[in-house]
């Protein structure tokens, strides 16, 4: 029996903008939990919610101290949870921090973030993805223009927009060092993406991605509509978007560094299935099957 693709991308057409066919945030009226009812509606009207000084500048401290032990310790290791820049072998993420860090394991876990994703997703939730995102100062590289759902439904499997992304700023984010920008109101869409994917297209990906981009054309229309906004901050302040969220980030030349931990969280009701490449899975250190949910607070 074939299986319903409700988000077909890379399958060999034109690219187009398609009307997103899920809920944004699965209980409005939910409001036990450290999201205030307006910040759902914040969350709904525009795809993402800053917010400032969630985290201590005591966890903050420990958790920089964390990024800098894991980028020194894995630099020139080729562990594959390591992706580096495309020239030159400086460390541009490293996935799967929650299973190699007991302190972000916790952080992970944290009631003010499991419950936030909670109240957003309605239901409980698991990681599908961590990583930390280094941007050094001078050198660091962008992150071009994507909706993660595009890609976590061709090449991971993950069958609906259930999910979202925890971005905590581990160093100050200013308007120069090439803050995340998010596009408003994109998250409403879907970008089906021209092309075909590649095998292991992501060992390509992770470092410069090709496929599974946005046509520009597109892209433009979604900016005319919603513009662009790049939420800045001291460290501790977080960024929570939808998955289906259009974002991105221009490159570093700035003397600031930048870096950023990613937590990602899914729907245990939308664990993943089989990719919708019809390829095989990419591997667990990038796309996690373990379903288990979340306990806040273990």
């Amino acid at each position: 029996m074939t299986r319903p693709d409700l988000y077909p991308s890379r399958v060999g057409g034109p690219p187009q903008l398609l009307p997103r066919k899920d809920p944004i945030v699965h209980a409005l009226s939910q409001t036990t939990g450290p999201l205030s009812a307006s910040d759902l509606k914040r969350f709904e009207r525009d795809g993402f919610l800053a917010l400032d000084a969630v985290l201590g500048d005591a966890e903050i401290r420990a958790l920089r101290a964390e990024a800098e032990r894991l980028r020194e310790t894995l630099a020139g290791s080729g562990a594959r949870e390591v992706i580096t820049e495309p020239e030159g072998g400086a460390v541009r993420s490293v996935f799967a921090v929650h299973r190699s860090s007991s302190v972000v394991a916790r952080l992970a876990s944290d009631g003010r973030l499991v419950g936030a994703a909670t109240q957003v997703l309605g239901s409980p939730v698991y990681v599908h993805q961590s990583r930390i995102n280094f941007k050094p100062a001078f050198r660091g590289r962008e992150f071009y223009w994507h909706s993660d759902f595009e890609t976590w439904h061709v090449e991971d499997g993950m069958p609906r927009m259930r999910a979202l992304s925890i971005s905590l700023n581990l160093l100050e984010n200013n308007t120069h060092n090439g803050p995340l920008m998010l596009v408003p109101d994109s998250h409403r869409y879907y970008v089906a993406c021209a092309g075909r994917t590649p095998e292991r297209h992501y060992e390509r990906s992770l470092r410069r991605q090709e496929y599974g981009v946005p046509d520009p054309v597109i892209l433009e229309d979604l900016v005319q509509r919603g513009g662009i906004v790049a939420p800045v901050g001291p460290p501790g302040s977080v960024v929570l978007f939808d998955c289906n969220t259009m974002h991105g980030s221009n490159g570093n030349i700035t003397p600031w560094p930048r870096s950023n931990l990613f937590l990602v969280y899914n729907s245990v009701e939308n664990s993943l299935e089989q990719p919708f490449s019809g390829q095989a899975p990419r591997p667990e250190h990038i796309a996690g099957r373990d379903f288990a949910p979340l306990v806040a607070g273990a």
